[in-house]
């Protein structure tokens, strides 16, 4: 399978007035987060409308173009200050390609690598670029008349639940349905977490240590259906009265968590050597309901922050409920009394500590696995007026700088819960062949 480049252009703002627009201030969270793009991919099979592709991507390219004058920031530019984003008329880059197969024919093969094809830009790969588009769209033609939708998101501007929402509107305005647009906010973020000025490069450096590590990483994707999610839940609550029903995303990070440190011993087992004393888990937590007042849906930004749990990788007695349950009290944190601490002008501050502990951390070079869920989120259910995609693609292949990390999203049948899991390859070899593991999870195909 091919996918040839056929034209690229910039989409700007429709609307003129995006060039008088203020710079947008970044919030702290934002000044931290590393520049690199996370991608979603959608597969819309497109059968009545082979002969009309064109008048389709002439009909994309406009709704976005009146997306962008709500979402302006995204067809700007970071500055070198690393506090602004400004230049609204530089817009996005929108690139049309065309696939030398028909979509079934792809889906068929199963190579999560080859997504990469229908991205205009490397997933998770660390972009060295200050000045580089926020957002890239690529719009790929298969045989059949099908397309595939891809679009990479630079974390710099934009978490998941921002991007969701940015699909949601366009997808909306395509349709011609502006109640289903959520318009955006971009003024209060930076008033409950105004940036840094400056930011201090040995916080910025840990963040990259948090997000970036050398080897050779794999990505394969696994279904835990609604049957297996219910018996793991069960197991995680174990036998305390008193602890609270895990959510379902806690059960299946801990999970996979507690099958990685498996893997970690068996590696140290076969090479003679003692395994880390420290593994560490890092699941997303959106903070937009945890805050004094709550923010509103529609703030934009990276408005997440880590629930750390940490445990001993040789420690062959831990259960499932016993990691849940640290996990469970690592997010209980996040209070709103917790977080009202990160806002203000103080804030920054109350945020060094928890980098003071991961300084301390880093010290004894520990694994770390991150987990982030987009389960119920509307970015991977989009409806341009053909309908829910067929199928969504999260990532293919990623950089040999990356890290451990796990991404749900929602199974096709609504009920189950893929997990899409990058691993160094040697961690990964032992998972795929875990009886244990695959008990519960299945190797994911599209047919």
């Amino acid at each position: 399978m091919e996918v040839e480049i056929i034209s690229k252009e910039f989409i700007k703002p429709s609307s003129s007035a995006t060039q008088h627009q203020k710079p947008y201030k970044l919030t702290f969270f934002d000044q931290l987060q590393p520049a690199v793009y996370f991608p979603v991919i959608f597969f819309f099979p497109m059968n009545d409308s082979k002969s009309h592709i064109n008048q389709t991507l002439t009909h994309l390219k406009k709704s976005l173009s009146e997306t962008l004058n709500l979402y302006y920031p995204l067809s700007g530019r970071p500055n070198d200050d690393n506090i602004f984003i400004s230049r609204f008329q530089e817009g996005l880059p929108f690139i049309e390609a065309k696939a030398s197969c028909s979509m079934s024919d792809f889906l068929k093969l199963h190579e999560t690598e080859s997504l990469n094809s229908f991205l205009p830009c490397s997933p998770y790969h660390k972009e060295l670029a200050v000045e580089i588009p926020l957002l890239a769209v690529q719009v790929s033609k298969f045989t059949c008349g099908g397309i595939a939708l891809g679009c990479c998101f630079s974390h710099k501007l934009l978490d998941a639940a921002t991007a969701s929402n940015f699909i949601a509107s366009w997808s909306s305005l395509h349709r011609g349905d502006p109640n289903g647009v959520i318009m955006p906010d971009f003024e209060e973020p930076s008033l409950f977490f105004p940036p840094k000025i400056p930011i201090p490069r040995t916080q910025i450096s840990l963040m990259d240590t948090l997000c970036f590590a050398k080897g050779d990483y794999i990505t394969r994707r696994f279904v835990f259906n609604a049957e297996a999610i219910d018996t793991l839940k069960a197991k995680a609550k174990g036998n305390e009265v008193d602890q609270t029903e895990p959510t379902r995303i806690q059960t299946l990070s801990c999970f996979i968590w507690k099958h990685c440190m498996e893997a970690t011993r068996m590696l140290a087992q076969s090479s003679s050597s003692s395994a880390s004393n420290t593994s560490v888990l890092i699941e997303s937590v959106n903070l937009r309901k945890r805050t004094t007042p709550e923010m509103k849906d529609g703030s934009s930004g990276n408005l997440i922050w880590g629930a750390v749990a940490i445990a001993d990788p040789n420690d062959t007695n831990q259960e499932l409920h016993e990691l849940v349950k640290m996990l469970s009290e690592a997010i209980a944190l996040f209070k709103p009394d917790y977080t009202e601490s990160f806002q203000g002008d103080n804030g920054f501050e109350t945020l060094s500590q928890y980098f003071e502990t991961i300084e301390l951390l880093s010290m004894e070079n520990p694994e770390v696995f991150v987990f982030t869920s987009w389960s119920r989120m509307s970015l991977t259910r989009p409806d341009f007026g053909w309908g829910e995609p067929y199928w969504v693609g999260v990532m293919g292949k990623v950089g040999d700088l990356s890290r451990n990390m796990t991404i749900f999203v929602d199974a096709k049948d609504g009920k189950g819960i893929e997990a899409w899991i990058t691993l160094d390859d040697k961690r990964m070899e032992i998972l795929q062949q875990n009886p244990e593991f695959l008990e519960f999870a299945s190797v994911s195909k599209v047919f």
